[in-house]
């Protein structure tokens, strides 16, 4: 089996004769199925060009596979992970920034302290603010970075930048580029994965997941644990019961002779590749699929440890906690039996565009009635989920990033709500070859800006570090869209040293 070098690969997918259109003479269709069944998962073969995955690893890799906690709304970091004591003591007075400060909403009430009694855990001593004391238990595997700086207090351009690494739509996620760069760990299930809030899409919806300019194949495909059909469309409707065996066998043949016919003539087009790609997963995945997610085999104690009912509840008028913990322990148990089945990136939203009182984390009104129940029921599914993975043996090379699009103000708004800070937030990171227990950055005396304002970290600098533990330079990994060679860093980026071990 002839192995190809980077170069070569690059070489052979520029070439006149495409990889589409050898597949198509190859007469195996998309992947040519068998033929890429002769092939195997050989390195820089022709069905690792056909899923157009590049698979180079630029020196050897700490971790796997990565999971991505979204919180969509902007949590509060001086709530939760980042302790102000100063904020305690100027509590009520009048808030002094010695700048002018432009808010999204003129949030510039008075200091108000943490919503929750900070106190300290783990080894480290980490100070954590009460409605979060359930990350306590794993605290010492965390790395935290408290000099995160967005740049812009509009959530639909700041969910765009830290999922994707740019403002604007067009651009890949970061699980796209992953899945782009790394290629599958399985035949039967996405690459990339999506865990949606069950209650709606976050801003920009399923763009943020979306593979843009790269291969089709590579966006994330959303999966709702729980739900009746948690994948759309990946069964038969009800109403097609007239459909037989022999009349399906006949249809896909038809289909897949005009598919060929298709695309002989647009050999440069990866549409049609990407579409079929995405069928015949779908075929593995109706078997896969139902198995990966059915939870209901777990033991109770397992079940205990993500915080869900045997029972799955009913949705409550108001947000509480232990539903919440319930539905954010569905996902985040999913995604666990979802990486243990191949499955390279899985991406956990938490937070919604819509509804009042909020099903999000944009605490504009009262922090303690929005964040408190989303942020219990959080930290105490992911809690279980870094507990399970390390039980498991799986968080040596799982990686595990906490984010959010910026985070939210030392002062208050209205007395109780707190407005957007794109200057300051908080990220965190754990297993995968991150050092635990390690500290990443200030804030400075409020929480308000970095400490070193000419040092913020960026997300640039996430994404690298994240790419650099799966043996990927970010700095190596483009796909050229336009005449540019794009990447997931854009121009910037520095791999976080400090925080690996």
């Amino acid at each position: 089996m002839t192995v190809f070098s980077p170069y070569h690969r690059q070489q052979l997918v520029a070439t006149s004769l495409s990889r589409r259109e050898f597949l198509w003479r190859s007469g195996g269709g998309l992947g040519g199925i068998a033929l890429a069944t002769m092939l195997g998962e050989q390195p820089g073969s022709a069905s690792e060009l056909a899923q157009g995955s590049v698979k180079i690893l630029h020196h050897p890799p700490k971790a796997r596979r990565v999971i991505q906690l979204f919180m969509a709304g902007a949590a509060s970091h001086v709530d939760l992970f980042d302790f102000k004591p100063e904020l305690i003591k100027q509590d009520g007075k009048p808030s002094d920034f010695g700048e002018k400060v432009e808010t999204f909403q003129d949030g510039l009430g008075p200091w108000m302290k943490p919503v929750w009694e900070f106190k300290p855990h783990g080894k480290t001593g980490k100070m954590l603010g009460q409605v979060v004391s359930d990350l306590g238990n794993v605290v010492d595997e965390i790395a935290f970075v408290h000099n995160m700086q967005g740049k812009t207090g509009i959530h639909s351009q700041a969910t765009y930048l830290q999922a994707t690494g740019f403002q604007l739509p067009g651009f890949p996620g970061m699980g796209s580029w992953i899945s782009y760069g790394l290629g599958s760990l399985n035949q039967n299930l996405p690459t990339y994965v999506v865990l949606p809030d069950h209650r709606g899409l976050a801003s920009n919806g399923a763009k943020n997941w979306d593979s843009a300019f790269l291969p089709g194949n590579h966006s994330g495909t959303a999966i709702y644990p729980g739900r009746e059909t948690p994948i759309t469309d990946l069964f038969p409707d009800r109403r097609g019961a007239f459909i037989n065996p022999q009349s399906e066998k006949m249809s896909r043949s038809v289909l897949a002779r005009l598919n060929q016919q298709h695309g002989a003539t647009r050999t440069e087009d990866n549409r049609l590749e990407a579409r079929i790609k995405s069928y015949e997963l779908a075929a593995s995945m109706q078997v896969a699929a139902p198995e990966a997610l059915d939870i209901s085999k777990e033991p109770d104690h397992i079940l205990e440890l993500y915080g869900i009912a045997r029972t799955p509840p009913t949705w409550p008028k108001e947000i509480n906690a232990p539903e919440e913990a319930d539905y954010f322990g569905r996902k985040c148990l999913t995604a666990r039996r979802l990486i243990e089945r191949g499955v390279r990136f899985v991406q956990i939203w938490s937070g919604n565009d819509n509804g009042f009182p909020r099903r999000n984390w944009d605490s504009h009104e009262d922090i303690r009635r929005d964040h408190g129940p989303l942020a219990t029921g959080m930290a105490k599914a992911t809690s279980g989920l870094i507990r399970d993975l390390k039980q498991r043996g799986l968080l040596e090379d799982t990686i595990v990033l906490w984010t959010t699009e910026f985070g939210r103000m030392p002062s208050s708004q209205g007395g109780k709500g707190r407005d957007h800070n794109p200057h300051c937030f908080t990220n965190w990171l754990c297993g995968g070859g991150i050092k635990g227990g390690a500290v990443h950055g200030e804030s400075d005396l409020w929480g308000y800006k970095p400490l070193d304002r000419n040092n913020p970290t960026l997300v640039y600098d996430i994404h690298a570090t994240i790419l650099h533990l799966l043996g990927i330079d970010h700095e190596k990994l483009t796909f050229r869209s336009n005449g540019v060679d794009r990447r997931l860093t854009d121009v910037h980026g520095e791999v976080l040293n400090p925080l690996l071990g």
